[in-house]
């Protein structure tokens, strides 16, 4: 006689599949940070494998994010104590990323406050001090862009909580629209920029700083759009919207790093 209480799990947790995604997407980041530099060099047929790295990096994420999202909807594994360490380890992971910036901004300062002789002994560097971009500009701009999408994206939540479909959409449009508008921003200052990487500590760490900035803007905005696919095609509800919670964190995160960009190396350090 079957025992139907073979078919129950005697905790709350989730034994993940063997999944080969984790593989595919170690393969495609190897070839991903060998190509690239082999591209920018100029090496012939580099940007073949440079562009195929880069299309195997997306179809793994995607094929990856759908395991994901069939573990959490159709297959009903993330239970509350799943999703609490999903959470957990996404706030980790944040923690992590805010010891990387505070590493480019201990950079920044080590320069800024000490400046060397090569330097010119002060700062902005000399040959740079007289050209620095304007912080009141496109930077105060692309401020109030940043700032305006947090509050959206917050409107978008509340709107989710509260069970108001059409808000949440509407919130999300408008976030993911700021976004792209903060990134065009970005690349309209760096087309017009006075100086490069290259010119100094200062253009190394100044493009250092907002270029590592804007990938992050990058993948919180594909953090989103899956999350507005999700809400879009009814996969996430009101009570259980991990992925959604997740790039709100990672938003915000942004936001706060921009600030500290803001006035420290476009104010302060200019």
């Amino acid at each position: 006689m079957l025992n139907i209480f073979n078919k129950f799990k005697a905790h709350p947790y989730h034994i993940v599949n063997n999944s080969p995604w984790p593989f595919f997407l170690s393969v495609a980041l190897f070839f991903l940070c060998l190509s690239t530099p082999l591209y920018l060099h100029g090496y012939s047929y580099s940007y073949f494998f440079f562009i195929i790295s880069v299309l195997s990096l997306f179809a793994t994420m995607y094929l990856w994010f759908r395991d994901v999202a069939l573990e959490a909807t159709v297959h009903g594994a993330h239970t509350k104590a799943v999703t609490k360490g999903l959470k957990v380890g996404f706030i980790l992971f944040l923690i992590s990323e805010s010891f990387l910036f505070a590493a480019i901004f201990w950079a920044f300062f080590h320069s800024a406050l000490a400046p060397t002789f090569e330097l010119g002994a002060i700062w902005p560097p000399k040959g740079i001090s007289a050209v620095t971009i304007d912080p009141l500009e496109v930077p105060l701009l692309n401020t109030v862009i940043l700032l305006t999408s947090g509050a959206s994206l917050t409107f978008a939540h509340y709107s989710l909580i509260a069970k108001n479909r059409k808000n949440t959409l509407l919130g999300l449009y408008i976030t993911i629209a700021l976004a792209l508008a903060f990134l065009l921003g970005q690349a309209y200052e760096y087309w017009n920029a006075p100086f490069t990487i290259s010119d100094s500590v200062y253009g190394a760490s100044f493009y250092f700083a907002t270029g590592l900035h804007g990938l992050h803007i990058i993948v919180g905005s594909a953090l989103l759009l899956v999350s507005l696919y999700n809400i879009y095609t009814y996969q996430i509800t009101n009570t259980h919207h991990n992925i959604f919670e997740c790039g709100i964190y990672y938003w915000h995160f942004c936001d706060v790093i921009w600030l500290f960009l803001y006035l420290s190396v476009y104010i302060w350090g200019s």
